[in-house]
């Protein structure tokens, strides 16, 4: 009984969030293609119609590929779910490792490269067809592959002990396994703050102390008038894999660190620069970075207390098209059904994270125009809206939905009025 009903209030939901994202992707499409005849007016004389126009395609094109993948991941889902095929692969692994803790991580390994090999082919696209089509990607075959194969090494060795040992907890830690859980997942999380910048990144980009010194010393004084301590200045050679330009700082404590894309520095001038870091280190200030890690690992914990309560109801795995064993450990198929699902359930709260994120970008943009020059940032966002063929004229209701960051009109226009 239990588990019929949860599989239809599975289906239910899989149907909605479909159909909701299907409208909002078409409005959204139409809206673009609505406005792509003509520069809006406050961009008509900063952005020539050539590349509004591009902005606008590049927006379509991706759209479209978004579509065509959301309905083969939906197909992917039922397959992996209501059709049989996690229950076809864990017995199918079963029958090779007998059970016991090779046959959790056996399964989770066998999901994950299957699905890696099904992401593979629009990764592929993506980079070679469509970022090309727009003059984006500079990313040789040899790099994606290599890529791709360092990703994989390095899921592994992190990856692999971190299971074993949350399913380990799982198994033996009693009732509570989810809070010892949450403990060793906030803990991986704040180790990875500390290792990405200074040993997972530089496996894959190249990074040079910043060695303009005029600029050097705007940003010095810059992080100087705002009180922010870094451990470096670096530049990254982005521009070996796509043409589009950022700045971001990564690293928590002491090993913070500011990065710049060498294809950004190549565009802005200093003092735009300086403005964009400013917005950066904006959300550092107001404490953006610390709230958005609290509020995620209080999520986390919220969702592993539900997954304790799920893994222990028949319904839940019978539901989505799994006979658990009996008399061996599910924990593993637990796992990677609660990680299938939970966005099916969750994704019309999206819009939560979108407000949020919104709001903190106005406020980092209030930080910026206080702590450098409001125009600056102006003419420094108009420029990375061309080069990253931004569209500026979103439909207002998926911009709403999806996106991190205010439209450029909004954006743009609240800047100048302050």
């Amino acid at each position: 009984m239990y588990s019929d009903a949860f599989s239809i209030l599975f289906v239910g939901f899989l149907i909605v969030t479909v159909l909701v994202r299907l409208w909002l992707t078409t409005r959204h499409i139409r809206h673009v293609l609505a406005h792509r005849s003509a520069v809006p007016a406050q961009f008509a004389e900063k952005i020539p119609l050539a590349a509004h126009q591009k902005a606008a395609d590049y927006t379509v094109a991706k759209s479209k590929l978004g579509l065509i993948m959301l309905l083969v991941n939906a197909a992917v889902l039922i397959g992996f779910t209501l059709l049989g095929g996690l229950q076809w692969l864990s017995v199918t692994i079963l029958d090779i490792t007998g059970p016991g803790m090779a046959h959790q991580i056996g399964l989770i390994a066998a999901f994950a490269v299957i699905s890696g090999i099904i992401e593979l082919p629009v990764e592929y696209y993506t980079q070679f067809v469509l970022e090309a089509r727009f003059g984006f990607n500079k990313m040789s075959l040899g790099l994606f592959i290599a890529d791709r194969v360092k990703g994989i090494l390095l899921g592994a060795a992190i990856g692999f002990p971190l299971i074993w040992v949350i399913l380990t907890l799982m198994e033996k830690s009693g009732d509570l396994w989810w809070l010892y859980a949450w403990l060793v997942w906030t803990g991986f999380q704040l180790l990875m703050l500390v290792l990405y910048p200074t040993v997972i990144a530089p496996m894959f980009n190249k990074f040079t102390p910043l060695d303009d010194d005029s600029l050097r010393a705007r940003i010095e004084n810059l992080m100087k008038r705002v009180g922010f301590a870094s451990k470096g200045l670096f530049v990254m050679d982005g521009s070996k894999r796509s043409a589009h330009g950022n700045a971001y700082f990564s690293g928590f404590g002491s090993a913070k660190r500011i990065v710049f894309f060498d294809t950004l520095l190549s565009r802005l001038a200093p003092q735009e620069i300086e403005a964009v870091l400013a917005h950066e280190l904006g959300h550092f200030k107001l404490k953006h970075i610390l709230k958005r890690i609290v509020v995620m690992f209080a999520v986390s914990l919220a969702f592993l207390a539900l997954l304790g309560f799920l893994k222990n109801q028949v319904w839940f795995y019978t539901g989505l098209g799994v006979v658990p064993m009996m008399g061996a450990s599910n924990d593993a198929m637990a796992l990677i059904l609660f990680m299938l699902v939970l966005p099916v359930f969750t994704f019309l709260l999206s819009p939560l994270t979108s407000i949020s994120s919104r709001k903190h970008e106005f406020e980092a943009d209030a930080f910026a125009a206080k702590h450098s020059n409001a125009q600056d940032l102006v003419s420094a966002l108009v420029k990375l809206y061309e080069d990253n063929a931004s569209t500026l004229t979103p439909d207002p209701l998926h911009s709403a939905f999806y996106d991190s960051h205010p439209p450029a009109t909004v954006r743009i226009n609240k800047l100048l009025a302050a």
